[in-house]
């Protein structure tokens, strides 16, 4: 970060505070006139938020700190510190499923569409017409007639 973001980061953060005050001595300035039980619910309204906005913030910093560390142990998971060669061998184990499954796939597909092409090789080559007289437009209407 260089020296302009970093004090437009400033102005901005700034601002906002500044904003915040004003909207807050606005609001103050209007529950002058609330009856006490208004301005009681108020009060108690106020620090319920404020001890919400509190956690929320440190629920944020701490999933923050724990995705930084998450991506930190994947980028830098190979082989160093405390770790062996054959610990980052066995990382490779469910890339090789993986690949395995995949390919087994993509088998048995290729031996259902040689099957389906084989049955119906097997009909047309059985069958007492000609191949050629599938691909005849005057078959179909005779189909279609036949049918009817």
């Amino acid at each position: 970060m260089n020296a302009t973001e970093h004090s437009a980061d400033h102005r901005v953060t700034t601002l906002e505070a500044r904003f915040g005050m004003q909207v807050s001595a606005r609001l103050s300035e209007g529950t002058r006139h609330l009856p006490h039980d208004v301005t009681e619910r108020l009060r108690h309204a106020r620090q319920v938020a404020l001890s919400h906005r509190q956690t929320a913030s440190s629920v944020q910093v701490h999933a923050a700190a724990s995705g930084l560390s998450s991506a930190a142990t994947l980028s830098f998971g190979g082989v160093g510190k405390g770790r062996s060669w054959w610990t980052s061998l066995t990382a490779l184990v469910p890339l090789a499923a993986l690949l395995l499954g995949l390919g087994l796939i993509e088998h048995f597909h290729v031996q259902d569409q040689i099957a389906a092409a084989a049955e119906v090789d097997a009909a047309l080559l059985s069958d007492d017409l000609p191949p050629a007289a599938y691909s005849d437009p005057g078959f179909v209407e005779f189909l279609k007639m036949s049918r009817e």
